[in-house]
């Protein structure tokens, strides 16, 4: 068991301790900071980014060899933090609690803690499990001095979390799955490669996306308007990774009856799942992402409209017309008319 004492005022200051336990070398650029470690202790890397207007975001992609207990002391810093558990799990408690308290962050599960001013936090990571976690860390007094306006839509009881600039209160949301959240904090990773400043901005933006996605979550929470499945969670994940891999081969035959045999849900099971999460039939679904490729094909390629309609496993170009117009509002021959007139222009 690995104890890490956490006492610092920033996010900065939170990996750096860390890194004094567990090792690795921290680097920086634009404002990116990345501890990467291979050691005894750990493999993978922890990120932080602090923005100006009261937020930091700290991502752990990382596989801790020993179980890791964080205590965070809430004296100096003491952060809301918005946590989505992306792959594995972590456990939390406040410091007045016993360990029978302990609470499960679980994968895909929105939650919301911050401790009391002089209170701590506990959380337990496990050992040997992948960890892809999402914290949006939010200071009160600087987030209220710069977006005053982004707390109005809050409902009375995270309205009184935001306030609450003196830390006299715990607060703690667990709250339902939430795969756009999952599909929005995905979307993170696919910003690395790109550099510069440039880059540091598409991440705050997605930062911010992602925070507008807790809060919305909380708010139907509050309402009591959870989703009524039958599903496991087990089953929800399943239902995603199928729905990843259509999206990733558009042009496939699929068939209810192939997806469940190779998913092992029952057909009902699809179904109940994919209008849970995409709020869509299965055929529904694919229809969506083919659509979704095509426009892609026909912004970026050479491809004529036949080569697209074939690209992306639809038969008839006239079937691909009416429905690619119903769902964007333009045909496809007047969208790819438009995106080439665009390109010359710009050539100009």
């Amino acid at each position: 068991m690995i104890t890490i004492q956490i006492t610092a005022s920033s996010t900065e200051g939170t990996v750096k301790q860390i890194q004094e336990v567990i090792g690795g070398q921290i680097t920086q650029r634009w404002g990116e900071y990345n501890l990467t470690v291979n050691s005894a202790s750990a493999t993978g890397s922890i990120r932080f980014i602090t923005f100006d207007w009261g937020v930091s975001l700290l991502e752990y992609d990382i596989t801790f060899h020993d179980e890791v207990t964080l205590v965070m002391d809430a004296s100096e810093y003491n952060p809301i933090h918005f946590t989505y558990c992306l792959e594995g799990y972590c456990r939390h408690r406040f410091g007045y609690q016993q360990e029978s308290e302990i609470k499960t962050l679980e994968q895909f599960q929105s939650v919301i803690i911050t401790s009391k001013g002089g209170g701590a936090n506990y959380g337990y990571f496990p050992k040997d499990l992948k960890l892809a976690i999402n914290v949006i860390q939010i200071t009160r007094k600087k987030f209220l001095n710069k977006r005053i306006n982004g707390v109005d839509a809050l409902n009375k009881r995270l309205y009184e979390v935001f306030v609450d600039t003196d830390h006299d209160n715990t607060f703690a949301y667990y709250g339902s799955y939430n795969l756009k959240l999952a599909n929005k904090i995905s979307a993170f990773r696919k910003v690395r490669n790109k550099n510069g400043m440039i880059r540091i901005m598409q991440i705050e933006g997605l930062v911010y996306e992602t925070l507008a996605l807790h809060i919305a979550q909380q708010e139907k929470d509050s309402k009591g308007d959870l989703p009524n499945t039958s599903l496991l969670r087990s089953e929800l994940k399943i239902v995603r990774s199928l729905a990843n891999k259509i999206a990733k081969n558009v042009a496939k035959d699929y068939t209810l009856d192939r997806l469940s045999g190779e998913s092992g849900l029952s057909q009902a099971k699809l179904q109940e799942g994919f209008k849970l999460l995409y709020a869509r039939t299965v055929t529904e679904y694919i229809r969506h992402v083919r659509l979704e490729a095509a426009r892609d094909f026909l912004s970026t390629s050479d491809m004529n409209i036949s080569q697209v309609v074939y690209s992306v496993g639809f038969s008839s170009r006239s079937y691909f017309s009416k429905i690619f117009k119903n769902k964007y509002g333009i045909s496809p021959s007047e969208f790819h008319s438009n995106i080439k007139q665009t390109l010359e222009i710009a050539a100009i």
